[in-house]
This record gives structure tokens, sequence and C-alpha cells, in this order.
């Protein structure tokens, strides 16, 4: 009986004892309100996302781009026209990408580093914001055609302003405002009716917007879409502006993005500026992006 009458007697303040621990524990607690997951895949299709390679992940990336399905069965749709694109990218640390790329798009390399400005926070920023910086070697130019050629020629450099917002479980956003310059500047050909050829440079210096957005079909589906508006492009220009379409699987390590596009470039100022289908006359390209992480 004595037993019970101390235990009765002890019970209120072990219960003071316990509250005072919680108290304790829930000011030395940091809630971590940044949000994740905008997108699945490194590119949301041609555009990059605001998703990096975590520290020390190692990603092998293959990019295909089939030819144009217009021609049909001539060229079985596009499957005797096909580029690739190689890539690697290596997390540094949780901010920071590093990678290399080669495409068999008029042979080009590439080298790119990606890092994370700020993250999207529930009670504080709105917005996810990426840096991303790429140089581009064309080694597919030839010295004869040139006068006074130099490497530097081969170059250009690109700077975008990755933004994203995570609006919901299933819709995300991004808004990508972009720098290019070319040292050998983008030329379209017009052919005159008199036989004569006209040519027409863009500027060195050029600007667009990439716009791109997710939307969550299932736990492992998502559609995509990006566009890309060229906004100082030539009034004489061939090229088109970008727009792809597809679908992303999650299937475990790695990501499998297929897509519709009208651009068969895969470097930022290749189908930003060089986007040569046209929608409207069923003049684009099956592809896939297929990356595996180690």
């Amino acid at each position: 009986m004595k037993k019970y009458v101390f235990f009765l007697l002890l019970f209120p303040a072990i219960l003071v004892a316990q509250d005072d621990l919680l108290d304790a524990l829930e000011k030395d607690a940091t809630i971590d309100y940044t949000v994740s997951s905008a997108f699945k895949g490194l590119k949301v299709v041609n555009l990059e996302s605001t998703k990096l390679a975590d520290k020390n992940d190692f990603y092998f990336v293959v990019a295909h781009r089939f030819g144009s399905v217009k021609y049909g069965f001539d060229d079985l749709f596009g499957l005797d026209n096909a580029v690739t694109q190689l890539k690697f990218i290596y997390g540094i640390n949780k901010w920071l990408n590093v990678g290399v790329a080669r495409s068999s798009f008029q042979k080009k390399y590439g080298l790119h580093l990606k890092y994370r400005l700020v993250n999207q926070d529930k009670e504080g920023f709105p917005f996810t914001v990426v840096g991303y910086n790429l140089v581009t070697i064309n080694t597919s130019l030839e010295k004869e055609f040139f006068n006074n050629f130099e490497f530097s020629d081969r170059l250009v450099y690109t700077s975008q302003l990755l933004i994203s917002r995570k609006i919901s479980e299933d819709l995300s956003l991004l808004i990508a405002p972009t720098y290019i310059h070319e040292n050998v500047a983008t030329r379209s050909i017009e052919f005159l009716p008199n036989g004569e050829i006209r040519n027409h440079d863009e500027n060195n210096a050029q600007f667009a917007v990439g716009l791109g957005g997710r939307y969550k079909l299932t736990k492992r589906w998502s559609v995509n879409v990006d566009y890309g508006v060229h906004l100082n492009r030539n009034d004489n220009s061939v090229y088109k502006n970008p727009l792809s379409i597809g679908f992303d699987l999650e299937t475990g390590g790695h990501v499998f993005q297929m897509h519709f596009t009208n651009a068969q470039a895969m470097f930022e100022e290749g189908y930003l500026v060089r986007g040569e289908g046209d929608w409207g006359d069923g003049d684009f390209f099956f592809g896939f992006n297929l990356s595996r992480v180690f």
C-alpha cells in the first residue's frame, strides 16, 4: 500500500519532468523547411532542371535524338540520321556539379558547371535558383572556310539562371533566362529566286528565355514540357523556337525520359538557336535521355 501511495505522489513530478524534457528538445530541434524534388531528372526535356547530383554522386547520361519523323519509312522515321550525346556529371558537394560531354551533332565537346544559389523554402524564399555555365567546342568547323581562323572561333559560351518553383506535389514550373555568346555566329542561308545566295548571321551575343514544367501523373510517371524563346533572332533566320514534350519514368537508380522535340541539337546554344524542325509541318524528332547514378 505504501508503494502505491509513493507512486501517486511521484507521478505528477514525472509528468512535469517529461514536459520539461520535451520542451528542451523542441527548442534544440531544427526544422528543415527546404523544398526538394521539384524535378526528378537533371533535365526537364532539353532545358536543365534545378536538380543537382548529390555530393560524390556520379551520373552517366546518354541522350539520343533520331532524325526527323517526317520522311517516314525512307529513313525509318529518322533512325538513319540519329545523333548522340554522352555526358558525365560529378557532384563535388551538395550545391556544385561539374560535367563534361561529347555530342555527335557538329562533333561538339562541352564542359559545364551547375551550382545551387538558393533553395525554395516552405516558410521562406519561394523559389529554387541554380546557376549554369557551359562552354562548347565545335570541332566540325573547317579552317579553310574562314579567314584568320583561330581556336577561339570554335568556342560558344552559355550562361543560364534556372529558377523553379514546386507549386504542389504534382506540379513544378521553371524559367531560365539565358545569355549565349558565339564567337562564330550562327548563319542562315537564303536562296533567292534569281539563283543568288544571301547569308544572314545572328548577333554574336544572343538572348533567350526557357520555360519548362513537370506534372506528376503517378508515383513513377510524369509529363514534361519545355519551350525556348530566342529574343533577338534574325528576322531572316531559318530556325525555330524549340518546343519539347515528353514523359519521365523513374526506375530505381535511373530516370528514363522519352520525348518529341523540333530541335535535334542537345547543347544549350544548339537547341535554343538552331531549332530546325517545324511542328506544323510534322518536322520533329523523337529522342530520349537516360541517366544512371553511381
